[in-house]
């Protein structure tokens, strides 16, 4: 008998095959590690696969974040709002700018952005004329945000959208790729080893806008143009090249690029893997006390996480107390996400938690269950009876 609380079942992790393998040792074993013509390769398939015109492989999802407020020209005189509930860089990207940041409630059934709330919240502040230049709509464990409404609400209110996609490749909203740009200006992935596909660490902005791409290109790789049309100087010689710009090195190497690529190949069976896993849960876990996710119509989450609710009204325990209990029997659970706004150092920009009263009882009571390819059915089991025990 499995002996699971020496061990510890992870909420996520990645899925490396013998062929992902050998794509890397390609790599290392080329003339090219890096600024190589494996990023480009990289970055046709994934505009490819999504639909979007064009591609800008970064260094991670956080990088791609920042070129894209930068290439949407964010600055210090100008709003960046998002939803609280995501990782802290969906409203960092706003502070590398030097902008203000705020934030909109959840859907208390998709915990996205509420179209409704921010629908209010625009309405107000085009009265106080503190309209925001760019929302963040992050794609919650997979699943989408409504994309149409907040493409009409961009329309009606004058605001750039940036998908946070970094947990939703491989997923689908109308029928379409999450990632294909048609309701917004730039979408973002994030290519972390718990994602959906990873090149270990390293993220990806698309976009339809061929000025956006090369802004954001320009700005990854230190403001450099080698490009003659772009120079404002006449060249010294074919060395040449001009620094237009203040960018950063967020550059993907090509040997990362490598095992991205390679893992896109089976981008379609990790989605479906995660549908399986989550269906088992659903059923599992269908008779207790708990808020499972909730699936519509219109989006096919790519299921980076399974996040449960307890109905803490019904349990005789604390949020905090079956937490702890699940990670003491060897179940790596998790919380996605802590609001941003409770975090110290946004704390100082005076947020009031009420504001947010969704999001505040959304973090009260979410739990992130494993899910990831490679896990078994003997570990899936495990995380169910023991939820079972632990409740009943």
């Amino acid at each position: 008998m499995q002996d699971w609380k020496n061990l510890m079942i992870p909420y996520g992790m990645h899925s490396i095959s013998i062929e992902d393998v050998q794509s890397v040792v390609d790599v290392l074993t080329s003339s090219f590690l890096t600024q190589g013509p494996v990023v480009p390769k990289f970055e046709e398939a994934v505009a490819e696969y999504t639909g979007a015109k064009f591609s800008i492989a970064t260094n991670s999802a956080t990088s791609a974040l920042h070129i894209a407020c930068m290439a949407l020209g964010l600055g210090p005189s100008d709003s960046l709002w998002t939803t609280p509930i995501s990782f802290v860089a969906s409203a960092n990207c706003g502070l590398y700018c030097g902008a203000n940041v705020d934030f909109v409630d959840i859907d208390p059934r998709t915990y996205n952005i509420s179209v409704d709330a921010l629908s209010k919240k625009l309405h107000e502040a085009k009265i106080n004329n503190n309209l925001p230049k760019i929302v963040v709509a992050v794609h919650l464990a997979g699943r989408s945000c409504d994309m149409e409404r907040i493409k009409e609400l961009s329309q009606l209110y004058k605001f750039y959208v940036i998908e946070d996609a970094s947990h939703a490749i491989g997923g689908l909203y109308k029928n379409q790729p999450i990632g294909s740009c048609l309701y917004s200006d730039i979408t973002i992935f994030s290519f972390h080893p718990v994602k959906i596909i990873t090149t270990a660490e390293g993220g990806m902005a698309v976009t339809n806008s061929l000025d956006l791409s090369k802004k954001m290109n320009l700005i990854r790789s230190h403001g450099i143009t080698r490009d003659g049309s772009e120079m404002l100087y006449e060249a010294d010689g074919p060395w040449y090249y001009e620094q237009i710009e203040l960018g950063y090195n967020y550059r993907l190497s090509d040997v990362h690029a490598a095992l991205g690529l390679s893992q896109l190949s089976r981008i379609e069976q990790f989605v479906e893997k995660r549908h399986n896993i989550a269906s088992f849960y659903n059923k599992s876990l269908a008779d207790l006390p708990i808020l499972l996710p909730t699936q519509d119509q219109r989006s096919y989450s790519s299921y980076h996480l399974y996040i449960i609710r307890l109905k803490l009204a019904d349990l005789n325990c604390s949020h905090q107390e079956i937490f702890q209990s699940l990670r003491l029997a060897g179940i790596g659970v998790n919380l996605h996400y802590i609001p941003i706004y409770r975090h110290p150092f946004y704390r100082q920009f005076g947020y009031d938690f009420q504001s947010f009263p969704q999001s505040e009882k959304y973090y009260a009571e979410a739990i992130s269950l494993p899910i990831f390819p490679d896990i078994s059915d003997a570990e899936l089991q495990y995380v169910v009876e023991t939820i079972k025990n632990l409740i009943k």
